[in-house]
């Protein structure tokens, strides 16, 4: 756990990326009698909203399912919410550093929630830090949140620890389906297009048969060798990986591309995100949505 200390972050504006903004406005202040939050990505707000209910107010400063979220670029608002925030909750691992260049108070408790996890990089590979994709991670997630707010709020600490426990047998259920999923498909290869949902896609015991140069390329805004198209795009010919997960936020013409290729071959596509899709405020219906796309997809004859 990162606790926030005078200093810790710096004061700026920008973040150097991907391309598109994914801006929202934050709110002029939260409601008198709660606990003001900032969130990175509506992904964690939505956590801490569970968690926290009536008892927070909370800030995402990315919530455009449109919108890449590594290219975000923080207007003057964003500072200022960040500086009023009690809990302000980031991904980490170099993902949203843009929160890291924001000055939180000298009160606020910072859960960066990559050190939180745990997790490490594969070996040989690089660390991925989509980390949402982890559900121990979000369960762990929620319980430093409840301890968290708690600290801040200490009247409603039952409440948010009650609120925590809630989530995580929420989220044991999505763990059962996955190990569900697992049983039926464990070895199964699939292809991405990002290595966004690999947490979740290695728990079920799938195999991701996409050049790793493609993927990696893709998520640093990158143009794959040619030679490294040619073997993804192989993947959907003979002998084709049965499905293909998409992060529906970083298109380019390769990727489309890719899922051309695809659908031309009859192998599913499964889109995934880094912020929540339009009218959707719950990370377990979310992610449950997207298991509820890939059992079906996995289990087309």
């Amino acid at each position: 756990m990162l606790r926030a200390l005078p200093g810790l972050f710096a004061l700026a504006l920008a973040l150097s990326a991907c391309g598109g903004s994914g801006e929202s406005t934050p709110a002029p202040g939260p409601a008198p009698g709660t606990i003001p939050v900032v969130a990175s990505t509506d992904v964690y707000g939505a956590l801490v909203q569970a968690v926290g209910g009536d008892r927070v107010a909370v800030t995402s400063l990315i919530d455009d399912p449109a919108a890449d979220p590594h290219s975000y670029e923080a207007p003057p608002a964003a500072a200022a919410a960040v500086a009023r925030a009690r809990l302000v909750v980031v991904n980490g691992g170099g993902y949203d550093d843009f929160v890291e260049r924001l000055a939180p108070g000298p009160d606020a408790a910072v859960i960066d929630v990559v050190a939180l996890s745990g997790l490490s990089a594969s070996a040989g590979g690089e660390f991925n830090e989509h980390v949402w994709y982890s559900l121990p991670t979000m369960k762990k997630l929620a319980g430093q949140i409840a301890a968290d707010l708690g600290a801040a709020d200490p009247a409603g600490a039952p409440q948010f620890r009650a609120n925590a426990d809630a989530f995580g047998a929420r989220i044991d259920g999505l763990v059962a389906r996955v190990d569900a999923l697992k049983a039926a498909h464990s070895g199964t290869r699939i292809a991405v297009t990002e290595p966004v949902p690999l947490y979740l896609t290695e728990a079920a015991g799938l195999v991701d048969a996409t050049p790793p140069e493609f993927s990696e390329a893709v998520e640093e805004d990158a143009d794959p060798p040619a030679a490294v198209v040619a073997a993804t795009l192989d993947l959907f010919r003979a002998d084709p990986v049965r499905v293909l997960l998409v992060n529906a936020q970083t298109r380019t013409a390769v990727t489309d591309q890719v899922e051309q290729a695809a659908r031309a071959a009859g192998v599913p596509v499964v889109e995934v995100g880094e912020t929540l899709p339009a009218g959707t405020d719950d990370y377990v219906e979310w992610i449950s949505g997207q298991l509820d796309l890939l059992t079906n997809a996995l289990d087309r004859p």
